[in-house]
């Protein structure tokens, strides 16, 4: 008669899996976002200038408006405008301040907006180049000084 003793093993009990030691808090709720405001434009009180065309007050072309520029705070300070040439060639672009341009006589896409600058006040003025420093031509007694960091 042959016996087999067996022995037995408890090792799979030792391996479950340990009990907790903190208490898991739930991820808090988040809060939903307020609903945006929102404004109303009557299509006769707003129109978009990027591609406007500019006059002088006299009537001669200035060119037209290809960027806007902003302050640190956002707040609209200048325009770029694409002055001179013919079909791109031979054109420079110039920064005026925001201030020397009237737009109340813009109705529809075909007005134009007004430059209270002449044609050589805008010719003698300095070239606009990315990354240097913005040169802003103003009409005399409109521009303000800008704060800004060296």
């Amino acid at each position: 008669m042959l016996l087999i003793a067996v022995q037995p093993s408890f090792g799979w009990a030792q391996q479950a899996s340990p009990a907790p030691t903190a208490k898991e808090t739930p991820a808090p709720v988040k809060e939903p976002a307020p609903p945006p405001s929102v404004t109303i434009l009557g299509a006769r009180d707003a129109h978009g200038v990027l591609g406007r065309d500019v006059r002088s007050s006299t009537g001669e072309d200035m060119g037209h408006i290809v960027d806007v520029i902003v302050d640190l705070t956002g707040t609209v300070r200048a325009a770029v405008i694409d002055f001179g040439g013919f079909l791109g060639v031979g054109s420079r672009k110039i920064v005026v301040d925001w201030t020397a341009l009237d737009f109340k006589h813009i109705a529809d896409k075909s007005d134009q907006v007004t430059l209270d600058l002449t044609k050589e006040q805008v010719k003698a003025a300095p070239e606009y180049k990315e990354d240097k420093p913005v040169v802003v031509l103003g009409a005399a007694g409109k521009l303000s000084p800008w704060d800004f960091d060296h």
